[in-house]
């Protein structure tokens, strides 16, 4: 008899966990799981995100949640190391039980995790600094891509801006820097593919890897051919070296990067030695309030915070996964969550737009070109 009420009890409770909702999901509360680096060379991008979108969930809980439930974030430090990043997001999943993921960071640590992890899971990531075309897939052509929303343009459509801004004033000795990891070898294909459009190829490549400051060998490979330009794919830290070495061996060709650089903090490492530095931008500018959606993080933020591109792209992630979150109703699952992620067609977060469908992952096309003047201020 004993054995046979809780088998019964047991069956209830199961019963019970199935009418109370999706995993993470309770009466009061939504739980989103984000993985990013908050220390090491690269913590800085990590800690920005994180602030904002805490912030922007804070402010939405004050409005009264989303249909009744409070978002809670929980967040852990990968260092930007792809094995701790595939880690955070088995434990986020598995021990935590995060509805959703939002604000990875890095082309290899995504692409890992997402192969190996949440699409696997069948667990939706909106948003990765990333512009790897492996997060961009069809569904179709791997179905671990239907469970990825990105936010931002590709690493192909930063590098066709920055080479058709060079061969427009005639460059035709550019040289390139690249990371050795998913995000400098996907950056290096675009400027490639960019380069090839226009008749010409890169007059030198080299690279550094991961983590490192060891520009050495990189230098004295690209300055043999005394480059008009050098593309960097490469983030603050080993850019800033680069750009110094360089400098240093009296070369002074036009230095380009991309996005991730991350201008505010490039300026901060570079000091007066930025100005000058070309950066390709997939936000718009934190610093004019001309955008509504940038008016919106503006005031997020406030008068005595910091506005970064960074920081813009968090609100943009968080504002998507939100819209969708709202769009799919109370009773909220999963799936329910995809389905409204690929119903949003030309969404408008505010002057910028995303778009989805059951086939394409792209999110946005939007680039922008900046330069690094004068005190180091990022000018359009």
């Amino acid at each position: 008899m004993k054995l046979a009420q809780a088998l019964l009890f047991g069956l209830l409770g199961w019963i019970g966990g199935l009418v109370a909702g999706e995993v993470g999901v309770t009466d009061r509360s939504i739980l989103i799981g984000m993985t990013a680096p908050f220390s090491g060379p690269n913590g800085a991008y990590g800690l920005d995100m994180k602030t904002v979108i805490s912030a922007y969930f804070h402010q939405i809980n004050e409005s009264g949640g989303i249909h009744g439930r409070r978002l809670e974030l929980r967040a852990l430090d990968d260092g930007y190391e792809t094995e701790r990043t595939v880690a955070n997001t088995r434990a986020l999943i598995s021990q935590e039980q995060a509805f959703s993921l939002v604000a990875s960071y890095g082309s290899s640590p995504t692409t890992a995790a997402m192969n190996e992890v949440f699409g696997v899971a069948r667990v939706p990531l909106v948003g990765t600094i990333s512009g790897a075309d492996s997060i961009r897939l069809s569904p179709k052509d791997n179905p671990n891509n239907r469970y990825m929303f990105n936010v931002r343009a590709s690493y192909a459509n930063e590098t066709e801006a920055i080479v058709n801004q060079l061969t427009s004033l005639g460059f035709k000795n550019i040289a390139v820097l690249y990371q050795n990891d998913g995000f400098g070898k996907s950056g290096l294909d675009g400027v490639v593919a960019a380069l090839r459009r226009h008749n010409q190829s890169p007059s030198a490549v080299a690279t550094v890897e991961r983590n490192s400051l060891d520009v050495g060998q990189a230098v004295q490979t690209i300055t043999k051919v005394n480059p008009q330009a050098v593309i960097m794919v490469t983030l603050y830290k080993p850019t800033a070296a680069f750009v110094r070495a360089m400098r240093k061996a009296n070369q002074t060709p036009q230095f380009m990067t991309l996005s991730p650089v991350g201008a505010d903090l490039l300026v901060q490492e570079l000091g007066d030695e930025a100005r000058g530095i070309g950066i390709s931008q997939v936000m718009p500018y934190p610093w004019n309030d001309t955008t509504p959606m940038v008016r919106e993080y503006q005031r997020l933020v406030g008068k005595q915070g910091k506005f970064t591109y960074y920081g813009v792209e968090a609100y943009a992630m968080a504002k998507v996964l939100v819209d969708a979150i709202r769009k799919s109703g109370k009773d909220l699952t999963r799936e329910k969550l995809v389905a409204s992620l690929e119903s949003m067609q030309n969404h408008d977060l505010g002057g910028y737009r995303v778009s989805y469908s059951a086939t394409e992952r792209f999110g946005s096309r939007f680039v922008d070109l900046t330069v690094i003047g004068s005190g180091g201020r990022v000018l359009r």
